[in-house]
Order: C-alpha cells, then structure tokens, then sequence
C-alpha cells in the first residue's frame, strides 16, 4: 500500500534521529577503546578551570571526577555496550528511512521496550533530560503504532 508523501515525513524524521544515535554511540564506543574518556575529561578539565566556565558547577566536577574514576575495562564494556546499541538503532533507522514495515515494528519493539527501565532511572534519579527523553520514545512508539493500526 502507497503512503502520502506527506505522511512519510515522520518515519524520514525519527530514521534520521536513530540514525543521528549512531553517530553519537559509534563515536563514544571507538573512543572507548582508544583510552580517549580520560583524555577527552582531562581536556573539559583544563577548559573548564582556563575559561572559567562551569568551574564552580558540582555537576560538571561530578561527571569528569566519575568519568576519571572508571577503570580500562569498565571504559571497554561501556564502549561495547555503546556499539551495540549503536547496531540497534542502525537496524531501526535504516528500516525506517527504507520505510519497511519491519522498521516500525523492530523501533516499536527495542524503544518501547527501554521504556520501563527509563521509566525506573527516572523515579531514581530524576531530571528533565530523562523526562523529554522518555515522553520522545513514548511518542514515537505511539506514532508507529498508530501508523500500523491506521494500516489495517
């Protein structure tokens, strides 16, 4: 079955948004097995205490003193976690911009099933980042099922 031009605009839009996931997760797993967290953490140390920016901020020291804390194979299971996710949303977006129906059920499927495990970082440790992310997965998820029920 032909879709509008149109109505495809948002599968284009959320397969270019997994796909810009790829991009981010490729880059922090290979960083992660090139030992560049500390050098990366020692830099926006540096810049932080050269520029002033940030420098009284808690939450920056906090995120480069644990980023500096984490050992080589901590770093090294981190950036394999990353590359994996990284093969997730690869699959989902490229099923997505393909408009395959495949993709929407595999997006629906991997996104709606993070869901709950957001849900639960969120009630332990909230913040407004967590929030728009989860309410984000929750519209898409919404959407696809949308399409595919408006399908049948």
């Amino acid at each position: 079955m032909s879709e509008p031009e149109h109505d495809g605009g948002m599968l284009v839009l959320i397969g270019v948004f997994k796909l810009v996931k790829v991009a981010l997760l490729v880059t922090l797993g290979v960083m992660a097995f090139a030992e560049a967290p500390v050098t990366i953490a020692h830099t926006l140390a540096s810049l932080t205490r050269w520029t002033g920016a940030f420098a009284g901020r808690e939450l920056v020291q906090r995120a480069l003193g644990r980023l500096l804390a984490l050992d080589e194979r901590t770093v090294h299971r981190l950036g394999v976690a990353s590359l994996g996710y990284a093969g997730l949303f690869l699959v989902e977006g490229v099923g997505l911009l393909k408009r395959r129906r495949w993709g929407e059920w595999v997006t629906i499927f991997i996104t709606g099933s993070f869901i709950p495990l957001e849900i639960y970082e969120l009630a332990h440790k909230p913040s407004a980042a967590k929030a728009v992310a989860i309410a984000l997965n929750v519209a898409i998820v919404v959407y696809l099922v949308w399409r595919i029920r408006r399908r049948r």
